[in-house]
C-alpha cells in the first residue's frame, strides 16, 4: 500500500515516500499525508530541520501516479489534481523549518517539483532528474514551470520539458540545484541537518522568509508575517492586548 511516513529523530524529522512498487509515485492519499505532516511539523518546536526522501535506491519520486490522474475529466484534473498538488507543494516550500530533499534515486516530473519545493537538495551519484510530462501528453503542473524556473537556467528547463532529456547528478550539481552529490545522500543530508539543528530556529526561519520574499515566493503573505513578527515582540502589542482585556484605553509607549 502506498503511503508516506513521518519519522522524528531528535530535532530532525524525515518525511519518507513509501511507494517503491511504483517508484514512489504520488497519489491522492500520499499528497494529503504530506500536507498533514507539514501542518503538524510547523507546530512542533522540538523539530528544527525536515528531510524529504523516498524508499529504495531506484527513485526519490517519479512523479504523479498516472492511475490516480489519468481517469479524471479535464475540469477535475485542473481544479483538483493540479491545484491541490500545487497548494501542497507550496505548503512544503513555506514550511518554517529548513528542508532538505534527499534524492536517493531519480526525481522525475512531480518528484522533481517536490525536490524543488525544499530549501536544498542532496543527490545520489547515479540519480537523474527529468520532466517527462510531454511524453504522456501533459505539462508540469506542480510548479515545474514556475519554481523550477527560478532554480534552473531556462535552457536547461526547456531541455527537459521540451526535449525529454534527463540530466545526471554531476551536471545538476554544477548548475547549483543540488548542494552535494554522494553515494549515500542520506548520510550527507543528516550531517547537514545536525549542524542546522544547532542554529537559532528563529533566525533561520526569518532568514528563510526574507530570502523567499526576495525570490518572489509568497511575497505578500511573508511581508505581513515578518511585520507581524516584529510588532508581536513590541511593548505596544503587549499593552494593546492588556488594555483590551481590561476594557480600558491603551497607553502605547512606541517601544
Amino acid at each position: 500500500m502506498s503511503t508516506v511516513h513521518l519519522e522524528i529523530n531528535g530535532a530532525v524529522a524525515t518525511i519518507r515516500l513509501d511507494n517503491p512498487a511504483k517508484l514512489n509515485a504520488l497519489d491522492v492519499p500520499m499528497l494529503r499525508l504530506i500536507d498533514q505532516y507539514c501542518t503538524d511539523l510547523d507546530l512542533r518546536e522540538d523539530v528544527r530541520v525536515v528531510l524529504v526522501t523516498g524508499t529504495g535506491l531506484k527513485a526519490f519520486c517519479t512523479g504523479a501516479d498516472i492511475k490516480a490522474w489519468g481517469p479524471l475529466a479535464p475540469a477535475k484534473f485542473a481544479r483538483s489534481w493540479v491545484r491541490d498538488g500545487h497548494r501542497i507543494f507550496d505548503r512544503l516550500a513555506r514550511l518554517s523549518k529548513p528542508t532538505i530533499a534527499v534524492l536517493n534515486g531519480h526525481a522525475f516530473g512531480g518528484g522533481l517539483e517536490l525536490a524543488a519545493a525544499c530549501d536544498i537538495r542532496v543527490m545520489r551519484t547515479k540519480a537523474r532528474i527529468a520532466l517527462p510530462e510531454a511524453g504522456v501528453g501533459i505539462v508540469p503542473g506542480w510548479s515545474g514551470t514556475q519554481r523550477l524556473a527560478r532554480l534552473l537556467p531556462e535552457p536547461v528547463l526547456k531541455e527537459m520539458a521540451l526535449f525529454g532529456r534527463q540530466i545526471g547528478a554531476d551536471r545538476v550539481q554544477s548548475l547549483g540545484f543540488v548542494a552535494e552529490v554522494a553515494d549515500d545522500p542520506m548520510a550527507v543530508a543528516q550531517e547537514i541537518a545536525e549542524r542546522a539543528a544547532g542554529l537559532s530556529p528563529r533566525a533561520t526561519e526569518i532568514a528563510k522568509n526574507m530570502i523567499h520574499v526576495g525570490a518572489g515566493e509568497d511575497s505578500a503573505a511573508l511581508i505581513e508575517a515578518l511585520g507581524s513578527a516584529a510588532i508581536g515582540a513590541s511593548d505596544d502589542r503587549t499593552e494593546g492586548v492588556a488594555a483590551f482585556s481590561d476594557k480600558r484605553a491603551p497607553d502605547f509607549s512606541g517601544k
